[in-house]
C-alpha cells in the first residue's frame, strides 16, 4: 500500500493542515511488527502541519497482543539556510510556561549545572519549558532501579543531580536555557510579542562542515569546505535556475536567482521561489558585495501614504524598529527582503499576527490576543496614511537600503547614519575571528 498517493503528490497536499472537518485525510495504517512481544501490531502515520515546526510526521504504534504502545514526532519540513540558537534567561514560573519546539537534531544544554542533552538523543517534540526539564529528569530515572544494584556510588551522584534539575522548576534562582538547531527548525515563543523580549535571545549561524554531515546534507567522506564561487562578471545578465522544495508544500519547485543593481547603492542577488502546485511565493536577497566597514542606521519619517511605495532592501543581518509602537523585529526574522514600505509593513503584520500560532487555540491568552490585534490595526493605520511614525533599519553589516525619492538631492524625511559596530555585533556577524591581514595563499 503507497504511503502517498500519486494525484496528492501532484496537487501538493502531501501534507495538509488538522481539521477535524476533513474527513478525507486519514491516518495510513500499516502492519508492522512489535518490538516488545514480537507479535504483529498497528502503525498509523499521518502528514501534516504544525506551526513553527512546518511539515511534520506523526507515528503512532499500537499493539493489541500485549498492549505496547509509542508515539513519535519526525520534522518533515526543509532545512534552513542557517542554524538558529535560542538563549533564554528563566526568571520565574512563568518562563516555564513557554511553548518550545525542539526538533531531533537539537542541542539543549543548563550552563548552570553543566548539562547537555546531545543533538538526535530525544525525539522531536512540541512542548513547554517545564516539559523539557520533566523529560530530561525522566531520561535520567529510567534506568536508576538497575544502577543502584550494579554501581551504587554513580547512582547516588545522579539522584543529587536529578534533586538539582527538579528544583529549577521552583526557580528559586536564575537559569539559562540554551537551545542550538542546525536545522533552523526549533523555536522558543516570545509571550510579549509584537515587542521585544528582553529575556530571549535568537541568534543565527553558519553550520559546520560536521553538522552538515549530521543532517545529511553533505556526503560523509566530504571534508572540504564548499569551493569559491565563479566570478560574479560570469552570472550578470543571467537568470540561474536551481531545484529546490517548496517551504509550504515540500513539492518540487524551481528558484531563480540574477544579479541586480540597485540604483544610487550597490548590486545585490535576488533569489525567488514560486511552487507551482500551492501557489506559494517568496523572495530572498543577499548583498552582492562585502560586510561594509561601518554600520547603516536609516530612519524614515512615513508622513503619507505615498511613502508605502519606497523601495526597501533589507538584509539578513539588518533589524527594524517602530519607535511609537515599541516595536523591534530582529535580524534574520523576516530573512532578506527587496520590497516596498508597504511590503516589508505585511510582511511584519503577517508574521506577528496572521501567522502567529499562539494566538488560537489551547495556547491562546486573551490579553496576548488583544496586544497583537491592536498592534494589527495600528499598521493597518500606517499603510493608509492615518499614523505617523518613525521606520528605523539598523544593519551592523551596512546592507540595507531605503529608496530616495528626492535622489539626487537629500531626503529630508530620512537620515543615515553610519556606526563604528560594537564587538557583540561583530562576534554575530563573525568577523572577530575573521582574519585577513597579512595573508598569504599555503604553497
Amino acid at each position: 500500500m503507497s504511503l502517498i498517493s500519486e494525484e496528492n503528490v501532484r496537487g501538493g497536499n502531501v501534507f495538509r493542515d488538522l481539521s477535524a472537518d476533513d474527513e478525507e485525510w486519514q491516518p495510513t495504517e500499516i502492519e508492522s511488527l512489535c518490538m516488545n512481544c514480537y507479535q504483529n501490531g498497528t502503525t498509523r502515520l499521518l502528514l501534516t502541519k504544525i506551526p513553527f515546526f512546518k511539515e511534520i510526521i506523526v507515528s503512532s504504534f499500537s499493539c493489541t497482543n500485549c498492549g505496547w504502545s509509542n508515539t513519535e514526532i519526525q520534522s518533515a519540513g526543509r532545512i534552513h539556510d542557517q542554524g538558529v540558537c535560542y538563549t533564554l534567561k528563566v526568571k520565574s514560573k512563568q518562563d516555564l510556561n513557554r511553548e518550545v519546539v525542539k526538533a531531533d537534531c537539537a542541542k539543549t544544554r543548563i550552563p548552570e549545572l553543566d548539562f547537555e542533552i546531545p543533538p538526535f538523543t530525544q525525539k522531536g517534540s512540541l512542548s513547554t519549558i517545564e516539559g523539557l526539564l520533566d523529560r530530561a529528569v525522566a531520561g535520567l530515572e529510567q534506568d536508576q532501579p538497575a544502577r543502584r544494584a550494579s554501581e551504587p556510588q554513580v547512582a547516588e551522584k545522579l539522584d543529587e543531580f536529578i534533586q538539582k534539575l527538579k528544583k529549577l522548576k521552583d526557580v528559586e534562582h536564575e537559569f539559562t536555557l540554551v537551545i542550538e538547531d542546525p536545522s533552523g527548525n526549533s523555536f522558543v515563543e516570545n509571550p510579549v510579542a509584537p515587542q521585544k523580549d528582553e529575556a530571549l535571545t535568537v541568534t543565527r549561524f553558519k553550520r559546520t562542515v560536521q553538522q552538515d554531515q549530521q543532517l545529511g546534507i553533505r556526503a560523509d567522506d566530504d571534508l572540504e569546505e564548499e569551493p569559491a564561487g565563479n566570478d560574479l562578471d560570469t552570472m550578470r545578465g543571467e537568470v540561474l535556475v536551481f531545484p529546490t522544495n517548496c517551504p509550504e508544500c515540500n513539492a518540487p519547485a524551481s528558484t531563480n536567482m540574477k544579479l541586480v543593481q540597485i540604483p544610487h547603492f550597490k548590486e545585490v542577488v535576488i533569489m525567488a521561489t514560486n511552487c507551482d502546485s500551492c501557489g506559494h511565493r517568496t523572495n530572498e536577497v543577499k548583498s552582492g558585495g562585502a560586510t561594509e566597514e561601518l554600520g547603516t542606521k536609516i530612519t524614515l519619517q512615513v508622513t503619507d501614504a505615498s511613502d508605502m511605495t519606497r523601495d526597501v532592501l533589507k538584509s539578513e543581518t539588518c533589524s527594524v524598529l517602530i519607535p511609537e509602537l515599541e516595536f523591534e523585529l530582529g535580524m534574520a526574522a523576516l530573512g532578506g527582503k527587496f520590497t516596498t514600505l508597504e511590503g516589508l509593513l505585511e510582511d511584519i503584520k503577517d508574521l506577528t499576527v496572521s501567522k502567529n500560532p499562539f494566538v488560537c487555540g489551547d495556547s491562546s491568552d486573551a490579553d496576548r490576543v488583544e496586544k497583537l490585534k491592536e498592534f494589527g490595526e495600528k499598521i493597518e493605520k500606517i499603510l493608509a496614511g492615518e499614523m505617523k511614525v518613525h521606520i528605523v533599519l539598523d544593519d551592523p553589516a551596512g546592507n540595507s537600503y531605503v529608496q530616495n525619492v528626492y535622489a539626487p538631492e537629500p531626503d529630508p524625511e530620512m537620515t543615515v547614519e553610519k556606526y563604528t559596530r560594537t564587538f557583540e555585533q561583530n562576534e554575530e556577524l563573525g568577523l572577530n575571528d575573521m582574519k585577513t591581514e597579512n595573508y598569504q595563499e599555503a604553497k
